[in-house]
Protein backbone atom coordinates (compact mmCIF):
# COMPACT_ATOMS: atom_id res chain seq x y z
CA UNK A 1 0.00 0.00 0.00
CA UNK A 2 1.59 3.57 -1.21
CA UNK A 3 1.73 6.42 1.38
CA UNK A 4 -0.96 8.45 0.78
CA UNK A 5 0.55 12.28 1.44
CA UNK A 6 -1.81 15.14 1.24
CA UNK A 7 -1.43 18.75 1.80
CA UNK A 8 -1.10 19.78 5.60
CA UNK A 9 -2.96 22.98 6.12
CA UNK A 10 -1.31 25.57 7.52
CA UNK A 11 2.38 24.24 6.25
CA UNK A 12 4.30 26.61 3.53
CA UNK A 13 3.64 25.54 0.03
CA UNK A 14 6.90 24.84 -0.75
CA UNK A 15 7.30 22.37 2.51
CA UNK A 16 4.02 20.55 0.92
CA UNK A 17 5.48 19.80 -2.34
CA UNK A 18 8.79 18.89 -0.29
CA UNK A 19 6.22 16.30 1.01
CA UNK A 20 4.69 15.53 -2.04
CA UNK A 21 7.81 14.91 -4.24
CA UNK A 22 8.72 12.60 -1.43
CA UNK A 23 6.14 10.50 -1.48
CA UNK A 24 6.05 10.21 -4.80
CA UNK A 25 9.78 8.72 -4.92
CA UNK A 26 8.75 6.96 -1.88
CA UNK A 27 6.02 4.71 -3.64
CA UNK A 28 7.27 5.32 -7.14
CA UNK A 29 10.94 4.22 -6.85
CA UNK A 30 11.23 2.27 -3.13
CA UNK A 31 8.14 0.41 -1.94
CA UNK A 32 8.09 -1.70 -5.18
CA UNK A 33 11.77 -2.77 -4.98
CA UNK A 34 11.35 -2.96 -1.14
CA UNK A 35 12.51 -6.63 -0.84
CA UNK A 36 14.89 -6.69 -3.61
CA UNK A 37 16.99 -4.02 -1.72
CA UNK A 38 18.12 -6.09 0.97
CA UNK A 39 16.75 -4.57 3.91
CA UNK A 40 14.04 -6.93 4.68
CA UNK A 41 15.93 -9.95 5.52
CA UNK A 42 14.22 -12.55 4.17
CA UNK A 43 16.59 -15.08 3.62
CA UNK A 44 16.76 -16.71 0.47
CA UNK A 45 16.88 -20.27 -0.12
CA UNK A 46 20.16 -19.85 -2.19
CA UNK A 47 23.15 -20.57 -3.39
CA UNK A 48 26.44 -18.49 -2.53
CA UNK A 49 26.18 -17.49 -6.11
CA UNK A 50 22.81 -16.66 -6.23
CA UNK A 51 22.93 -14.64 -2.60
CA UNK A 52 25.81 -12.43 -4.53
CA UNK A 53 23.40 -11.86 -7.28
CA UNK A 54 20.48 -10.47 -4.65
CA UNK A 55 23.53 -8.67 -3.15
CA UNK A 56 24.91 -7.26 -6.72
CA UNK A 57 21.37 -5.98 -7.21
CA UNK A 58 21.14 -4.12 -4.37
CA UNK A 59 23.71 -2.57 -4.70
CA UNK A 60 22.67 -1.51 -7.85
CA UNK A 61 19.62 0.01 -7.33
CA UNK A 62 20.24 1.76 -4.43
CA UNK A 63 22.58 3.83 -6.94
CA UNK A 64 19.86 4.05 -9.12
CA UNK A 65 17.84 5.29 -6.74
CA UNK A 66 19.99 7.54 -4.98
CA UNK A 67 20.47 9.56 -8.44
CA UNK A 68 16.85 9.97 -8.94
CA UNK A 69 16.46 11.53 -5.45
CA UNK A 70 19.83 13.59 -6.57
CA UNK A 71 17.58 14.68 -9.75
CA UNK A 72 14.56 15.57 -8.13
CA UNK A 73 16.94 18.10 -5.66
CA UNK A 74 15.47 16.14 -2.31
CA UNK A 75 19.14 14.39 -1.37
CA UNK A 76 21.00 15.30 1.49
CA UNK A 77 18.38 17.61 3.05
CA UNK A 78 19.73 18.27 6.55
CA UNK A 79 22.64 19.58 4.96
CA UNK A 80 23.53 23.67 4.06
CA UNK A 81 23.16 24.24 0.37
CA UNK A 82 27.25 24.88 -0.06
CA UNK A 83 27.88 21.07 1.46
CA UNK A 84 25.24 19.60 -1.36
CA UNK A 85 22.22 19.67 1.00
CA UNK A 86 18.91 20.47 0.46
CA UNK A 87 19.54 23.31 3.47
CA UNK A 88 16.34 22.33 4.58
CA UNK A 89 15.16 23.97 8.32
CA UNK A 90 14.66 22.14 11.29
CA UNK A 91 10.58 21.80 11.21
CA UNK A 92 10.70 21.37 7.75
CA UNK A 93 12.82 18.23 7.80
CA UNK A 94 11.09 17.08 10.55
CA UNK A 95 8.05 16.74 8.14
CA UNK A 96 10.61 14.97 5.74
CA UNK A 97 11.29 11.57 7.91
CA UNK A 98 7.80 11.12 8.84
CA UNK A 99 7.19 10.35 4.93
CA UNK A 100 10.80 9.03 4.63
CA UNK A 101 10.21 6.21 7.47
CA UNK A 102 7.07 4.94 5.62
CA UNK A 103 9.64 3.22 3.62
CA UNK A 104 12.40 0.82 5.06
CA UNK A 105 15.68 2.35 4.60
CA UNK A 106 14.38 5.23 2.44
CA UNK A 107 16.48 7.87 4.53
CA UNK A 108 20.05 5.91 3.30
CA UNK A 109 18.83 6.56 -0.53
CA UNK A 110 17.67 10.10 0.45
CA UNK A 111 21.35 10.78 2.52
CA UNK A 112 19.78 11.36 5.78
CA UNK A 113 20.33 7.95 7.41
CA UNK A 114 21.97 7.92 11.05
CA UNK A 115 25.21 8.00 11.77
CA UNK A 116 25.85 9.78 8.79
CA UNK A 117 23.52 12.49 8.49
CA UNK A 118 24.69 13.35 12.45
CA UNK A 119 28.33 12.97 11.87
CA UNK A 120 28.10 15.23 8.92
CA UNK A 121 26.05 17.97 10.57
CA UNK A 122 28.37 17.69 13.53
CA UNK A 123 31.40 18.39 10.84
CA UNK A 124 29.03 21.14 8.96
CA UNK A 125 28.79 23.22 12.19
CA UNK A 126 32.49 22.07 14.02
CA UNK A 127 34.42 21.41 11.19
CA UNK A 128 37.62 22.85 10.30
CA UNK A 129 38.02 23.87 6.19
CA UNK A 130 40.22 20.86 5.84
CA UNK A 131 38.51 18.57 8.11
CA UNK A 132 35.59 19.61 6.15
CA UNK A 133 37.35 18.97 2.80
CA UNK A 134 38.88 15.51 3.72
CA UNK A 135 35.81 14.21 6.25
CA UNK A 136 32.79 16.16 5.08
CA UNK A 137 32.40 16.29 1.50
CA UNK A 138 33.42 12.88 0.48
CA UNK A 139 30.62 11.37 3.08
CA UNK A 140 28.00 13.70 1.51
CA UNK A 141 29.39 12.53 -1.65
CA UNK A 142 28.50 8.60 -0.63
CA UNK A 143 32.92 8.18 -1.29
CA UNK A 144 33.47 7.66 2.58
CA UNK A 145 30.91 5.85 5.72
CA UNK A 146 31.34 6.63 9.25
CA UNK A 147 30.23 5.93 12.82
CA UNK A 148 30.12 7.57 16.28
CA UNK A 149 31.82 6.14 19.15
CA UNK A 150 30.35 7.24 22.50
CA UNK A 151 28.68 4.80 24.66
CA UNK A 152 31.08 2.16 26.61
CA UNK A 153 30.35 -0.83 28.44
CA UNK A 154 31.72 -0.20 31.59
CA UNK A 155 29.87 2.66 32.54
CA UNK A 156 25.91 4.17 32.19
CA UNK A 157 25.27 5.02 28.89
CA UNK A 158 22.36 7.63 30.24
CA UNK A 159 25.54 9.72 31.94
CA UNK A 160 27.99 11.59 29.69
CA UNK A 161 29.84 12.36 32.75
CA UNK A 162 31.02 9.30 33.51
CA UNK A 163 32.89 8.39 30.36
CA UNK A 164 36.28 6.98 30.88
CA UNK A 165 37.85 7.09 27.09
CA UNK A 166 40.61 9.72 27.73
CA UNK A 167 42.71 11.77 24.81
CA UNK A 168 46.12 12.71 25.78
CA UNK A 169 47.92 15.64 23.90
CA UNK A 170 51.86 14.60 23.08
CA UNK A 171 53.20 17.39 20.93
CA UNK A 172 51.16 17.22 17.66
CA UNK A 173 48.98 14.43 18.31
CA UNK A 174 46.31 13.15 20.93
CA UNK A 175 46.93 9.53 22.14
CA UNK A 176 43.39 7.95 22.48
CA UNK A 177 42.96 5.26 25.16
CA UNK A 178 39.19 3.59 25.61
CA UNK A 179 36.89 0.78 25.29
CA UNK A 180 33.60 1.71 22.95
CA UNK A 181 30.32 -0.57 22.34
CA UNK A 182 27.34 -0.21 19.75
CA UNK A 183 29.52 2.73 18.15
CA UNK A 184 27.35 2.65 14.99
CA UNK A 185 27.73 1.80 11.19
CA UNK A 186 31.74 0.19 12.71
CA UNK A 187 31.51 -2.46 10.32
CA UNK A 188 31.54 -0.01 6.96
CA UNK A 189 33.16 3.18 8.69
CA UNK A 190 35.64 4.90 6.91
CA UNK A 191 36.72 7.11 10.08
CA UNK A 192 35.00 7.33 13.61
CA UNK A 193 33.60 10.08 15.58
CA UNK A 194 34.79 9.53 18.63
CA UNK A 195 33.97 11.36 22.25
CA UNK A 196 36.87 11.19 24.98
CA UNK A 197 37.85 13.13 27.74
CA UNK A 198 40.60 15.61 26.65
CA UNK A 199 43.77 16.12 28.22
CA UNK A 200 45.67 18.82 26.97
CA UNK A 201 48.75 19.63 29.06
CA UNK A 202 49.39 22.95 27.70
CA UNK A 203 45.67 23.91 28.29
CA UNK A 204 45.77 25.13 24.02
CA UNK A 205 42.51 23.11 23.10
CA UNK A 206 41.02 23.53 26.22
CA UNK A 207 40.30 22.25 29.82
CA UNK A 208 41.71 19.16 31.38
CA UNK A 209 39.46 16.57 31.65
CA UNK A 210 36.11 18.23 29.97
CA UNK A 211 34.67 16.38 26.62
CA UNK A 212 36.24 16.31 23.37
CA UNK A 213 35.23 14.64 19.78
CA UNK A 214 37.93 13.63 17.84
CA UNK A 215 38.05 12.01 14.13
CA UNK A 216 39.69 8.96 13.66
CA UNK A 217 39.84 7.20 10.69
CA UNK A 218 39.34 3.19 10.98
CA UNK A 219 42.08 2.18 9.43
CA UNK A 220 44.76 3.93 12.20
CA UNK A 221 47.00 1.82 14.39
CA UNK A 222 45.60 0.72 17.29
CA UNK A 223 41.73 1.15 16.24
CA UNK A 224 40.17 -2.60 17.29
CA UNK A 225 36.99 -3.14 15.95
CA UNK A 226 36.12 -6.35 18.20
CA UNK A 227 32.79 -7.82 16.93
CA UNK A 228 29.45 -6.09 15.87
CA UNK A 229 27.35 -7.06 18.64
CA UNK A 230 24.68 -9.04 18.31
CA UNK A 231 21.08 -7.66 19.01
CA UNK A 232 17.43 -9.70 19.70
CA UNK A 233 19.06 -12.62 18.46
CA UNK A 234 20.84 -11.66 15.64
CA UNK A 235 24.26 -13.13 15.05
CA UNK A 236 25.63 -9.77 14.93
CA UNK A 237 25.14 -6.22 13.78
CA UNK A 238 26.60 -3.23 13.03
CA UNK A 239 26.80 -1.63 15.60
CA UNK A 240 30.70 -2.73 16.97
CA UNK A 241 32.82 -2.84 20.15
CA UNK A 242 35.78 -0.82 19.34
CA UNK A 243 39.13 -1.00 21.67
CA UNK A 244 41.45 2.33 21.52
CA UNK A 245 45.01 1.44 22.37
CA UNK A 246 47.34 3.98 21.80
CA UNK A 247 45.79 5.39 18.61
CA UNK A 248 47.41 8.14 17.54
CA UNK A 249 45.82 11.15 15.37
CA UNK A 250 47.36 14.49 14.59
CA UNK A 251 45.52 17.39 16.74
CA UNK A 252 43.98 18.98 13.53
CA UNK A 253 41.55 15.89 14.13
CA UNK A 254 39.86 17.73 17.06
CA UNK A 255 36.33 18.42 16.28
CA UNK A 256 35.84 22.35 17.99
CA UNK A 257 37.51 22.69 21.34
CA UNK A 258 37.90 20.69 24.65
CA UNK A 259 35.15 21.39 26.76
CA UNK A 260 32.99 21.22 23.33
CA UNK A 261 32.57 17.91 22.82
CA UNK A 262 29.19 17.32 25.01
CA UNK A 263 27.65 20.24 23.38
CA UNK A 264 28.38 18.80 19.83
CA UNK A 265 26.58 15.43 20.68
CA UNK A 266 23.49 17.47 22.59
CA UNK A 267 23.39 19.31 18.91
CA UNK A 268 23.05 15.73 17.29
CA UNK A 269 20.82 14.11 20.27
CA UNK A 270 18.47 16.87 20.88
CA UNK A 271 17.68 17.31 17.37
CA UNK A 272 17.84 13.07 16.30
CA UNK A 273 15.39 12.92 19.31
CA UNK A 274 12.47 14.82 17.67
CA UNK A 275 13.43 12.97 14.23
CA UNK A 276 13.83 9.54 15.36
CA UNK A 277 9.52 10.31 17.12
CA UNK A 278 9.12 11.58 13.58
CA UNK A 279 10.64 8.17 12.03
CA UNK A 280 8.78 6.53 14.51
CA UNK A 281 5.42 8.04 13.47
CA UNK A 282 5.93 7.32 9.90
CA UNK A 283 6.68 3.95 10.66
CA UNK A 284 3.73 3.76 12.48
CA UNK A 285 1.86 5.07 9.51
CA UNK A 286 3.23 1.88 7.56
CA UNK A 287 1.89 0.05 10.43
CA UNK A 288 -1.69 0.83 10.87
CA UNK A 289 -1.86 1.09 6.57
CA UNK A 290 -0.58 -2.78 6.89
CA UNK A 291 -2.80 -3.65 9.71
CA UNK A 292 -6.17 -2.11 8.22
CA UNK A 293 -4.93 -3.45 4.81
CA UNK A 294 -5.28 -6.69 6.44
CA UNK A 295 -8.38 -6.32 8.06
CA UNK A 296 -9.93 -5.73 4.84
CA UNK A 297 -9.28 -8.73 3.11
CA UNK A 298 -8.45 -11.67 5.37
CA UNK A 299 -11.25 -14.16 6.08
CA UNK A 300 -11.37 -16.39 8.90
CA UNK A 301 -14.00 -17.67 10.80
CA UNK A 302 -16.74 -16.74 8.29
CA UNK A 303 -16.17 -12.85 7.52
CA UNK A 304 -13.55 -10.63 7.23
CA UNK A 305 -11.30 -9.75 9.95
CA UNK A 306 -12.54 -5.87 9.67
CA UNK A 307 -16.40 -6.80 11.16
CA UNK A 308 -14.41 -8.93 14.51
CA UNK A 309 -15.00 -6.42 17.22
CA UNK A 310 -11.15 -7.52 18.96
CA UNK A 311 -10.03 -6.09 15.34
CA UNK A 312 -12.21 -3.21 15.24
CA UNK A 313 -11.12 -1.99 18.83
CA UNK A 314 -7.22 -2.71 17.15
CA UNK A 315 -7.83 -0.18 14.77
CA UNK A 316 -9.51 2.30 16.78
CA UNK A 317 -6.37 2.30 19.23
CA UNK A 318 -3.76 2.06 17.27
CA UNK A 319 -5.73 5.51 14.75
CA UNK A 320 -5.38 7.04 19.04
CA UNK A 321 -2.20 6.36 19.47
CA UNK A 322 -0.80 7.06 15.76
CA UNK A 323 -2.74 10.31 16.37
CA UNK A 324 -1.34 11.56 19.84
CA UNK A 325 2.22 10.82 18.61
CA UNK A 326 1.84 12.87 15.64
CA UNK A 327 0.41 15.86 17.45
CA UNK A 328 2.79 15.36 20.69
CA UNK A 329 6.21 15.04 17.86
CA UNK A 330 4.63 18.06 15.66
CA UNK A 331 4.14 20.28 18.44
CA UNK A 332 7.63 19.61 19.80
CA UNK A 333 9.21 20.15 17.08
CA UNK A 334 7.49 23.35 16.57
CA UNK A 335 8.88 24.27 20.23
CA UNK A 336 12.29 23.56 19.00
CA UNK A 337 12.43 25.63 15.60
CA UNK A 338 11.07 28.91 17.71
CA UNK A 339 13.30 28.47 19.75
CA UNK A 340 10.83 28.10 22.36
CA UNK A 341 12.91 27.85 26.29
CA UNK A 342 10.13 24.69 27.00
CA UNK A 343 11.37 22.72 23.69
CA UNK A 344 13.73 20.55 26.54
CA UNK A 345 10.63 19.46 28.39
CA UNK A 346 8.66 18.31 25.45
CA UNK A 347 11.50 16.27 23.38
CA UNK A 348 11.68 14.10 26.38
CA UNK A 349 8.23 13.98 26.97
CA UNK A 350 7.62 12.57 23.26
CA UNK A 351 11.18 10.30 23.51
CA UNK A 352 9.09 8.73 26.23
CA UNK A 353 5.83 8.81 24.73
CA UNK A 354 6.29 7.98 21.19
CA UNK A 355 8.27 4.97 21.34
CA UNK A 356 5.91 3.27 23.99
CA UNK A 357 2.83 3.94 20.99
CA UNK A 358 4.91 2.96 18.45
CA UNK A 359 5.40 -0.37 19.84
CA UNK A 360 1.50 -0.66 20.65
CA UNK A 361 0.78 0.07 17.14
CA UNK A 362 2.81 -2.44 15.92
CA UNK A 363 2.44 -4.98 18.31
CA UNK A 364 -1.22 -5.13 17.01
CA UNK A 365 -0.24 -4.85 13.65
CA UNK A 366 2.02 -7.86 13.98
CA UNK A 367 -1.53 -9.91 15.83
CA UNK A 368 -3.81 -8.99 13.06
CA UNK A 369 -1.43 -10.29 10.62
CA UNK A 370 -0.72 -13.33 12.58
CA UNK A 371 2.34 -15.70 11.64
CA UNK A 372 3.19 -13.37 8.78
CA UNK A 373 3.63 -10.62 11.36
CA UNK A 374 7.01 -11.76 12.57
CA UNK A 375 8.25 -13.11 9.48
CA UNK A 376 10.80 -10.82 7.33
CA UNK A 377 8.42 -10.64 4.32
CA UNK A 378 7.02 -8.01 6.12
CA UNK A 379 8.55 -4.95 8.26
CA UNK A 380 6.31 -5.09 11.08
CA UNK A 381 8.96 -7.63 12.74
CA UNK A 382 11.90 -5.10 12.44
CA UNK A 383 9.76 -1.77 13.67
CA UNK A 384 9.03 -3.65 17.03
CA UNK A 385 12.54 -4.61 17.81
CA UNK A 386 13.30 -0.93 16.65
CA UNK A 387 10.73 0.46 19.00
CA UNK A 388 11.75 -1.38 21.63
CA UNK A 389 15.71 -0.10 21.32
CA UNK A 390 14.25 3.45 21.40
CA UNK A 391 13.19 3.14 24.60
CA UNK A 392 16.82 2.72 25.55
CA UNK A 393 18.45 4.89 22.55
CA UNK A 394 19.09 8.52 23.48
CA UNK A 395 18.09 8.26 27.02
CA UNK A 396 16.25 5.52 28.51
CA UNK A 397 12.53 6.23 29.70
CA UNK A 398 13.29 7.00 33.16
CA UNK A 399 15.78 9.65 32.99
CA UNK A 400 13.53 11.54 30.50
CA UNK A 401 10.36 11.19 32.33
CA UNK A 402 12.59 12.09 35.94
CA UNK A 403 13.34 15.39 33.60
CA UNK A 404 9.99 16.22 32.03
CA UNK A 405 8.73 16.20 36.34
CA UNK A 406 11.91 18.50 37.54
CA UNK A 407 11.26 20.76 34.53
CA UNK A 408 7.48 20.87 35.51
CA UNK A 409 7.77 21.04 39.18
CA UNK A 410 10.47 24.20 38.55
CA UNK A 411 7.65 25.86 36.57
CA UNK A 412 5.42 25.57 39.35
CA UNK A 413 7.99 26.41 42.35
CA UNK A 414 8.38 29.74 39.97
CA UNK A 415 4.68 30.35 40.15
CA UNK A 416 4.35 29.63 36.46
CA UNK A 417 1.69 27.40 35.91
CA UNK A 418 1.00 25.58 32.81
CA UNK A 419 -1.25 26.73 30.34
CA UNK A 420 -2.38 23.15 28.57
CA UNK A 421 -3.70 25.55 25.59
CA UNK A 422 -1.36 27.43 24.60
Amino acid sequence: MPINVEEVAGLEPALNEIRRRTAELVNEEILPVEDELGWMLRGYAADAAEKERHRRRAIALKEEIKAKVADAGLWAPHLPTEYGGMGLDFLSLAYMHEVLAYATGASELFGVAAPNAGNASVLAKYGTPEQKERFLIPLVEGEMESGFSMTEPETAGSDPRSLKAEALRQGDEWVINGHKWFTSNGIAADFFIVMCRGNDPSGELGPAGQMVQIIVPTATKGVKILRGVGIFGHEHSDHCEVLYENVRVPVENTLGLVGQGHQAAQDRLGAGRVYHCMNSVGQMWRAFDLMVERALTREVHGGLLKDKQFIQGFIADSYMDLQSARLMTVAAAEKVARGDPEARTAISAIKVFVPAAFARVVDRAIQVWGGAGVTNDLPLSRMFLTARVLRIADGPDEVHRILVAKNLIHRYESDRPLDFAS
